[in-house]
């Protein structure tokens, strides 16, 4: 395909010298180094694949020597599944990093990806088809390995169709390798940045399937082990991929690069923070003691990985004291040789990745797996109590972690508005940290670990996610913070996160989801679809899933709210009546749920609720019914309050708007004048007198006004 991008760049390509505009509005050349960018990916996949090969070897996963009478799927498994997930993770560090490039890292031209956006897009396609491929091969051999044949016996297509469709393994699989497909096509098509936007954040989703299959699904208290390895895996994906597509910049000028490098700095310092954190609530999941981390092939992995980790922290710290100034100051040899030296460390990670993946953790003595245990991932807790309900937590790492951010961004915007003189209410910072430590509450409290034994803590789960947290959270107006504190790009090639809010905000989607019928349809409708289909039990069985349902709470709590009571910017705004109008209805539509709920006689989740057996307790039935009877009265508390947050808020706009008219009248007067609205008043009196008499004496319409009208 043969395209151009922005003013010349199809011709460039074409020669291999791709011309591109920088902000001054002048004609360079950056083209990639591909001698060097061949040097470089060849010399990491070979660094990644002897790490891998040499761990897994120590680990003693790669022998030859197979235990008489087991099955065995032969050597080429053996090889050719770790080689096939590596290359899956290549290529998926390569394809992220890459599309961040082309949409975070590059600057652009009119508005469309500028020639180096072009080439990196372009590759990152590539680099998502070779991804796409890998995950089909890893399928197939992932599917001999279980069954303990060679490839050619387990039974052709129609045995690999069926194993991606129905096993969960082979579904995670399947559905990475969909998804890289997906992004390959878009990377082919598009030339703009939203779509690359949206591409990579695709490819980031499908890094995500495998999390859910591997150790961390089968560890004791999997949700935590899941949820941190997903904050370990995807800023791993960013970070390395990131770092490797500024290392192919090749002959790019040395202030776009110092441009790029300064904005992915602080990017790797947050990922640093995640993966460090995140590792050590892995590890500490899965290695029983200290003493395993010693004795164990899985611990002494843990801790290569931790070597590596720091190595490439030190690098960083290295990049960002000597390279980036070196780089301001037009020398790019020490970002080359640090940006090089952290790719081979990476490199080194991915490697040990993998054979850590294939590697299994030490033993833990717990003596014997339940039925619980096997459902909750933790034993059946004690009977409940509200000692229990506040002490006894289940952390939820994505909602602290995402709590955390959120608050230390909140804060730094509050702290640069203060800084420059302006004001922030403080009324606005108490409720969003209220709202906060309500997502925190509802999922890593004592409310997370009865939630799936108990419906009726679940709907409470669910009321303080879809109601109190989402109204808290639009009161304190997080975007209009974010907008006032962020500053403009001072360069249109170079767009920045107040940029990109504005296109969220003025984006189509954004404009669909805010219309009042979405909005209430997305916040009703998906209650009963929810708990009336198999969707409920499946956020039960699945931690994927019920991520997914903790995620739809607080979002679709989030955007009706703020198409209610918002005071943020919003592509559209309805009147008072109207949005009093959504709230009736939410009420009503919620309470026609919870008698619902609270009269059914049909058990919601039953093959859940029965198998789980809890011994103490109410029924699973009676307990429904409780879960109704919250449903239906605690439920429309809120409401009552953001009815009564309308009427003030109403109150408040029309104060505003008389205001507003009595500073014109004044102004007017001082100025010898009469007032346009008061004119306009006037007028409209004036025409409907007129309008009255006329209606009410027909025949002087015929007349002149001095002709007496006919008896």
């Amino acid at each position: 395909m043969r395209t151009s991008s922005g003013g010349g760049g199809g011709g460039g390509l074409r020669s291999g010298r791709p011309a591109t505009a920088t902000s001054a509005g002048r004609v360079v050349t950056g083209p990639v180094r591909w001698r060097a960018a061949g040097l470089l990916v060849g010399g990491g996949s070979a660094v990644a694949a002897a790490a891998m090969v040499g761990l897994s070897w120590y680990a003693g996963i790669l022998g030859t020597e197979r235990v008489p009478g087991l099955p065995d799927p032969g050597w080429v498994t053996v090889w050719a599944l770790p080689a096939a997930k590596l290359g899956a993770q290549v290529c998926a560090v390569a394809t992220v990093g890459l599309l961040l490039a082309a949409v975070v890292l590059s600057p652009r031209q009119a508005g469309r990806l500028s020639a180096t956006g072009y080439r990196r897009i372009r590759a990152a396609g590539w680099a998502a088809l070779l991804w796409c491929l890998f995950s089909l091969v890893e399928l197939a051999y992932t599917l001999a390995d279980l069954l303990g044949m060679p490839l050619g016996q387990v039974g052709g297509l129609r045995s690999l169709v069926n194993f991606a469709t129905t096993i969960s393994l082979g579904q995670a699989l399947g559905l990475s390798a969909v998804l890289a497909g997906a992004v390959f096509v878009i990377c082919r098509v598009t030339l703009s940045p939203r779509v690359a936007a949206g591409a990579m954040l695709l490819a980031v989703l499908a890094v995500v399937p495998p999390v859910f299959t591997g150790h961390a699904a089968a560890a004791s208290n999997h949700q935590v082990a899941v949820s941190g390895l997903l904050l370990h895996v995807v800023p791993v994906t960013v970070w390395a991929g990131g770092l490797f597509a500024l290392a192919l910049t090749g002959r790019a000028p040395t202030e776009q690069l110092a441009v790029a490098v300064r904005r992915f700095s602080p990017l790797a310092a947050l990922c640093l923070i995640l993966v460090a954190g995140s590792g050590l609530v892995s590890a500490a999941v899965r290695v029983p003691d200290l003493a395993a981390v010693w004795d164990t092939r899985y611990g002494q992995l843990v801790l290569v990985k931790v070597v590596v980790l720091a190595g490439i922290a030190a690098a960083g710290w290295w990049q960002r004291r000597a390279a980036i100034p070196a780089l301001v100051a037009g020398d790019r040899r020490r970002f080359a040789v640090t940006a090089g030296l952290e790719v081979l460390l990476f490199a080194v990670a991915v490697g040990a990745g993998v054979a850590l993946s294939r590697t299994p953790p030490p033993p833990t003595d717990d003596g014997g797996e339940s039925v619980a245990q096997a459902l909750l991932g933790y034993p059946m807790p004690a009977p409940m109590s509200p000692a229990r309900l506040v002490a006894d937590w289940l952390p939820e790492p994505l909602a602290i972690t995402g709590a955390l951010i959120a608050t230390v961004l909140y804060l730094a915007g509050v702290w640069r508005l203060r800084r420059r003189g302006d004001a922030w209410p403080v009324a606005r910072v108490a409720t969003f940290l209220a709202g906060l430590a309500v997502i925190v509450l509802a999922t890593s409290s004592g409310l997370a670990r009865y939630a799936p034994v108990l419906f009726s803590v679940h709907m409470v789960q669910h009321l303080m996610l879809m109601m109190i947290a989402p109204i808290l959270l639009v009161l304190s107006a997080p975007v209009t913070l974010a907008l006032r504190a962020l500053p403009a790009s001072t360069d249109p090639a170079w767009p920045g996160p107040r940029e990109w809010l504005l296109a969220v905000l003025h984006s189509r989607v954004t404009a669909t989801l805010t219309q009042p019928v979405v909005a209430l349809v997305l916040f009703v409708a998906s209650i009963y679809a929810m708990y009336f289909t198999g969707l409920y039990e499946l956020a039960l069985r699945s931690h994927a899933a019920h991520l997914l349902m903790l995620g739809h709470f607080v979002g679709t709590g989030y955007l009706f709210f703020w198409v209610v009571i918002g005071t943020d910017p919003a592509p559209r705004r309805v009147g008072y009546p109207v949005r009093m109008l959504l709230v009736v209805v939410a009420m009503v539509l919620h309470a026609f749920f919870g008698v619902a709920v609270m009269q059914s006689t049909a058990l919601l989740a039953p093959d859940w609720f029965t198998v789980l057996a809890r011994p103490w307790g109410p029924t699973p039935l009676d307990d429904q019914h409780t879960a109704g009877g919250i449903a239906w009265s605690f439920g429309e508390i809120p409401g009552v309050v953001v009815l009564g947050a309308l009427f003030r808020q109403w109150a408040r706009a029309d104060e505003r708007e008389q205001r507003r008219l009595d500073r014109a009248a004044d102004r007017a007067e001082a100025e010898g004048r009469e007032d346009e609205a008061l004119a306009a008043y006037n007028r409209m009196l004036a025409e409907l007198a007129a309008r009255d008499g006329r209606a009410g004496n027909p025949a002087s319409a015929s007349h002149g006004p001095d002709q007496p009208p006919r008896p």
